[in-house]
């Protein structure tokens, strides 16, 4: 088995008419966080299905270190998921639920008293799990990924559900799991979380991979080099910074001006050296949310209307 990692080449699927997958390649790598983010209609959920041999691609190919996951022996020691945090037996115990899980895969019930415990859910372990909320199902779910130990991972929308402290230990069970060396592929619409958690991004829209990029080097790209300024005298910050030569600035509203080809601590030495008074001057930083917003503008397969009049 090579390293843990997941590759998808060229993936194509049609349902019917509906091109859902259109020549999808990225990989996922082994020490990392890796968003997986598009809009409703994007592929993520098909090509996460195709990855687990859940439906067939009609070209192309996902492999899990290497390998078909159809062709994988115990599978869940190589590769855990979270797919539907629903799909289980309401009357059956959570204990049990895994217990009938790992049996399945030659694994001991020692093995699920450890997960349960990794995933908080010990006090509550012989309870039937239709008794439980959403957060909780999404806990067993993520010990059920986690059964046999694999070193890829993949979850689709783990944060639904979950309080803010789940939201938390969430996020820091993700960032151990890839710090372990394991290969984390996360989908997710909480951009907020993926830029605190992430190392990587695969931004995706009707089938086809829009960015695969580090998280930093895409927030940098869409920040650009604007710097704000607030000042009480924006029209003379204007025409002083545009007489020096490099700068370009435009006035926001009375009091901000929008700076670009100047540094903000040149900016700063311009508007002493003219006597302009400011109370900030900052470098404006895009949020992934802008950047999925940017890269995404015209891909979304269902829009309000006013969102259709905002992007036509």
């Amino acid at each position: 088995m090579s390293e843990p990692n997941i590759e998808v080449t060229d993936l194509h699927k049609r349902f019917g008419s509906a091109v859902a997958l259109d020549g999808m390649t990225f990989t996922v790598t082994p020490g990392r966080v890796t968003g997986f983010v598009g809009p409703n209609g994007a592929g993520k959920s098909t090509t996460i299905r195709v990855i687990l041999g859940l439906d067939a691609p009609d070209g192309g190919t996902a492999l899990v270190s290497g390998e078909p996951y159809q062709h994988l022996r115990h599978p869940l020691s190589h590769v855990g998921a979270l797919l539907d945090a629903a799909a289980l037996q309401p009357s059956r115990s959570a204990r049990n639920h895994l217990l009938w899980m790992a049996r399945s895969q030659d694994m001991t019930a020692k093995r699920v008293d450890e997960v349960i415990e990794l995933v908080g859910l010990g006090s509550a372990a012989r309870r039937k799990a239709g008794g439980y909320s959403l957060g909780m199902r999404q806990r067993l779910g993520i010990a059920a990924a986690m059964l046999g130990d694999p070193p890829v991972i993949i979850m689709d929308e783990p944060f639904n559900g979950m309080d803010p402290e789940g939201i938390i230990w969430m996020r820091r069970l993700l960032r151990s799991m890839a710090e372990e060396g394991r290969a984390i592929l996360v989908s997710s619409h909480l951009m907020s979380e993926l830029q605190d958690m992430a190392d990587h991004v695969v931004v995706i829209g009707r089938g086809k991979v829009l960015a695969d990029a580090g998280v930093d080097e895409l927030i940098a790209r869409a920040s650009g080099d604007q710097v704000l300024v607030r000042t009480s005298a924006a029209s003379e910050a204007v025409l002083a910074l545009q007489r020096s030569g490099t700068a370009a600035a435009r006035l926001i509203d009375g009091n901000s001006v929008c700076v670009s080809g100047l540094e903000a601590q040149h900016i700063v030495e311009v508007l002493s050296q003219a006597q302009i008074p400011f109370a900030e001057v900052t470098a404006q930083r895009a949020s992934l949310e802008d950047v999925y917003l940017q890269l995404t503008s015209g891909e979304a397969e269902f829009r309000g209307g006013s969102d259709r009049q905002a992007h036509p």
